[in-house]
């Protein structure tokens, strides 16, 4: 994986309706097997499953059109949702940089880079976030900041770092690790307030 459902020539019977259920067939194929490894990290099933189940399916349709394997940053993102930690320990000590990078456009709502230290914010996942927080350490300073203060969602954290999403939600232990690894407190979100700011409008 990943392989391509639009072989030339069509499907079967080589004309365009054939290459069409072809192309169903295997969306409904990525479905059923994006659901299944959605249910065994929920079901915290063991780390090398869950590896054997993402390198050898296809789970999605990437931007080139073709099915596609979970990357380790998608993983990550299953793993943070569903607080398998070991699975997420894992990800971050196999394939630092790379579960730790932008998922593809299918796994974000706008264009907003990876998420996954708002996201371990937002589901207060500290355990996980003490991981990645111990991952970026080893990181030259501007890559670790680059990772530290991303930019989330202006739908969702309206368009604020992970700092801002600990003040939101009152999450005062993820907001003390992100502080002590360096997070800058004095970035702006999408409507012009710091993370102070934000904390005090909660009061």
């Amino acid at each position: 994986m990943p392989w391509d459902a639009r072989r030339p020539g069509g499907g079967a019977d080589g004309g365009p309706e054939g290459a069409g259920a072809a192309r169903s067939q295997a969306q409904k194929q990525c479905r059923k097997s994006s659901f299944a490894f959605y249910q065994a990290v929920r079901d915290l099933l063991p780390v090398w499953l869950l590896e054997d189940m993402r390198a050898s399916e296809a789970f999605h349709w990437d931007e080139r059109g073709r099915a596609a394997a979970y990357s380790p940053s998608e993983a990550l993102l299953y793993a943070l949702v569903h607080d398998h930690q070991a699975y997420a320990h894992y990800l971050l000590a196999t394939f630092p940089r790379r579960a730790l990078a932008p998922p593809s456009a299918g796994f974000r709502c706008c264009a907003a880079p990876g998420p996954h230290v708002a996201l371990a914010v937002r589901y207060n996942r500290v355990g996980i976030l003490r991981r990645i927080l111990r991952t970026v350490r080893d990181f030259p300073p501007e890559e670790r900041a680059r990772v530290l203060d991303r930019r989330g969602c202006s739908r969702v954290e309206g368009g604020g770092t992970a700092l801002h999403v600990a003040c939101e939600l009152a999450r005062p232990e993820c907001l003390f690790l992100l502080l002590g690894h360096g997070a800058s407190p004095g970035l702006r979100d999408g409507g012009g307030l710091t993370p102070l700011e934000l904390l005090l409008r909660q009061l």
